[in-house]
């Protein structure tokens, strides 16, 4: 258990870094590191409907399986991320009846959507959060100028928004570390996601 990180959900925000997805911001339980997974828009909506307390008039998937689980006495133990590999994170659900321990693997979009439903711990490991998670420092002193970003030398702010994802790779990674946490200290999480999966595949080609 020493090696687990315990996670909670921060929020969604839309995903640069696939057309179409989202990214859903876990964050370290009494810690300062952010993970961002990208998850497809069904999801999305599921676990934006949670957040935000709406119950649809139909219940959706992950609203279905845990009534049925419930209704068979069946109760989710735990969420553990496992492993992250080509940028796809894998995760396991642990249900329990009272007489068996059953594990089985699970799409984490699913599985996060399950455990808001069911007040369930999320967990991972500590290689996991230090390989995909990004640090977010709070601030005692806030007297930078909140209208300005600090950008590479020679960039302006209308690049680091408008231009594709070739041109940050050409970014060296200590002015992509530079520019992470200028977007996280803004708590621009969707461009930093971005800017996180570009660093990660620049540090795993050196």
């Amino acid at each position: 258990m020493e090696n687990r990180v315990k996670l909670k959900v921060l929020g969604i925000s839309y995903s640069q870094i696939q057309a179409g997805a989202y990214a859903l911001i876990l964050a370290q339980v009494n810690g300062p590191y952010r993970i961002p997974v990208v998850i497809g828009a069904s999801e999305a909506q599921s676990i934006a409907l949670k957040m935000e307390g709406i119950i649809p008039p139909r219940p959706m998937t992950h609203d279905l399986f845990v009534s049925f689980a419930h209704a068979f006495g069946v109760k989710l133990e735990e969420v553990f991320i496992y492993k992250f590999e080509d940028g796809i994170f894998s995760s396991e659900l642990t249900f329990t009846d009272g007489d068996r321990t059953v594990t089985i693997d699970s799409r984490t979009s699913d599985a996060i959507a399950i455990a808001m439903r069911t007040n369930t711990p999320i967990f991972t490991t500590r290689e996991i959060l230090n390989e995909t998670g990004f640090e977010m420092e709070v601030q005692e002193n806030a007297d930078h100028d909140d209208d300005a970003t600090d950008l590479p030398d020679g960039t302006d702010e209308e690049e680091i928004h408008t231009n594709t994802t070739p041109k940050l790779e050409n970014y060296a990674v200590e002015e992509l570390e530079k520019t992470l946490d200028r977007l996280i200290e803004r708590e621009e999480y969707e461009e930093a996601a971005r800017v996180a999966e570009i660093l990660r595949r620049k540090r795993n080609s050196q």
